[in-house]
């Protein structure tokens, strides 16, 4: 007796088999999350393995027979097979789980960071993963009753799936309801469901109805100005990107990632600051925003003002120099220039920049000044998954390093050697942007640095960022901060060296940057 292996199938059977395809080949991450969590497999543990995989198999039938009809039914199916496919893919090549934030991030990220994403094995992983079922989907007949018929039987198909899930539902309750509530990010683990959902909500956040911008800090105002003939006070903001905080010298890493910074008199370094995002379209608004993290909402960000919109109405010069993925919304009304795209051979080469671009011109920025300014550059900073193209190769001190976005093929030690190097250039442009606020005496500089937010490395075969925050390990969310301030700066101020190192000790946050500048600034308003 031949069988062959696309033999016509009727819809309902159809929908079985890709369910049974999507739990088996494509959820390794959630199966190996759920089987960290119930191990070791005693009798419950096989108990719940084995509902998981029956409930989980019923809810995709479910969703999957929706879907199974004359004409569009392979086409949906086929779609939703490739992209799961690639979804799939990144899951188990970087850690990453998949929730609205992460979408938002990806429709967000530039084409540079796509171009470093998109590697020879995860094109023949689609293929394969995705690709053979697809072709397997379209060459099986699918066989169709008459309308009414078939839609008779399917919709008894549809409630058998539905009293499998009830029934396992009932028989483990106590134990999936203490399962999902003590790890949500199960539910971030499950494909295809976890980018449905995420991308359904992202969606419908930025399709709402536009919102009128919401001003905030009306009252602001400036104190009396420093004494009389004091130079004009710039503060140059460094918005880092990707940076970790346990990987900074400064802060006890025994690699000497920080050798210039180390050497500048003066500068003060926060060791224990935190991210209110892991991502940069989240933690970028946040640290400029009025509202703490627990408050901090990324859509309504955009129709609120921020820091920069406060400081530019009480007169002070503001300015925003990019050199990642844009500000977030955060610079839509200050003088903005983007220079990830740039030309410029001295910086640029494959459609992305080093960061010493950021300083191009800036001495000049500095002479031409007339007033109180804030000037804040954006990294390119440590932006995975390709750590070697982030610096230049004088900065190549820590080898042999990872040279291919495929992390999986490298060691450990080589993905870590890559990023160091990004720490040892970030250390560089840091020194480099001091020293133009010294080298102009007609100015009082002053300097913050302060990572977006940080990366995993392979902890837990865990990579890159943007981990929901409640599961997020303390790698990507654990930054680095410094602040330097010159000494007509801290005369004119008031300011006590001693004092502020002894306080750089307490636990930080980026909302702490809000008020920090607007006190720096000399700005008063009751948010302050």
């Amino acid at each position: 007796m031949k069988i062959s292996l696309f033999r016509p199938l009727r819809a309902e059977v159809l929908a079985v088999c890709l369910s049974l395809l999507l739990v088996l080949f494509f959820n390794m991450p959630f199966w190996q999350r759920l089987y960290g969590i119930v191990s070791p497999l005693d009798a419950h543990g096989v108990k719940m393995l084995g509902l998981a995989f029956v409930l989980v198999t019923a809810f995709f039938s479910l969703l999957l027979q929706l879907l199974v009809w004359p004409k569009i039914g392979k086409p949906l199916l086929t779609a939703l097979l490739l992209t799961t496919a690639g979804v799939s893919y990144f899951m188990n090549q970087y850690g990453v789980l998949i929730d609205m934030n992460m979408v938002r991030n990806a429709m967000q990220t530039d084409g540079a960071e796509v171009r470093d994403l998109l590697t020879v094995k995860m094109v023949l992983t689609v293929l394969l993963l995705g690709g053979l079922p697809s072709l397997w989907l379209w060459k099986t007949p699918v066989l169709y009753r008459p309308p009414l018929r078939e839609l008779g039987v399917r919709v008894v198909a549809l409630l058998v799936s539905a009293v499998v899930l009830v029934a396992v539902a009932m028989v483990g309750y106590q134990d999936f309801a203490s399962l999902f509530r003590n790890n949500r990010e199960l539910r971030f683990a499950l494909t295809p469901t976890n980018y449905l959902q995420a991308t359904s909500s992202y969606i419908k956040r930025v399709t709402a109805k536009p919102a009128v911008l919401q001003k905030v800090g009306e009252d602001a105002s400036r104190t009396a100005p420093w004494s009389a003939g004091s130079k004009p006070r710039v503060l140059v903001i460094v918005v880092g990107e990707t940076a970790r905080a346990d990987h900074f010298s400064l802060n006890g890493y025994p690699r000497q990632t920080n050798p210039q910074l180390a050497r500048i008199p003066g500068l003060i370094n926060y060791p224990d600051t935190w991210a209110c995002g892991t991502e940069t379209a989240i933690s970028v608004p946040c640290m400029f925003s009025a509202l703490p993290r627990e408050k901090f909402d990324a859509d309504e960000a955009k129709h609120r003002e921020n820091l920069l919109d406060i400081l530019q109405r009480t007169g002070i010069q503001v300015a925003w120099r990019d050199n990642n993925s844009g500000c977030k919304e955060v610079c839509n009304r200050v003088p903005t220039e983007m220079v990830f795209g740039d030309k410029n051979p001295a910086f640029c080469a494959d459609g992305e920049c080093f960061d010493d671009i950021l300083l191009d011109g800036l001495p000049q920025r500095l002479k031409a000044l007339k007033g109180d300014a804030v000037i804040v550059l954006h990294q390119k900073g440590s932006h995975g998954p390709a750590y070697y193209k982030r610096y230049p190769k004088a900065y190549e001190r820590f080898t042999p390093v990872c040279r291919t976005s495929e992390l999986q093929k490298c060691s450990r030690q080589d993905i870590i050697n890559g990023f160091d190097n990004t720490i040892l250039y970030t250390d560089a442009i840091l020194a480099k942007t001091i020293a133009a606020l010294q080298a102009e005496p007609a100015v009082a500089g002053g300097m913050i640095y302060l990572s977006d937010h940080g990366e995993s490395l392979g902890e837990n075969n865990m990579y890159l960022h943007a981990t929901p925050y409640l599961v997020a390990p303390d790698a990507q969310k654990h930054i680095p901060m410094v602040a330097w301030f010159s000494p007509a700066w801290q005369q004119a101020a008031g300011m006590q060296q001693a004092c502020l190192q002894q306080d750089s000790k307490q636990r930080y946050s980026q909302d702490n940057l809000f008020h920090s500048v607007l006190g720096l600034m000399g700005v008063k308003t009751a948010l302050y």
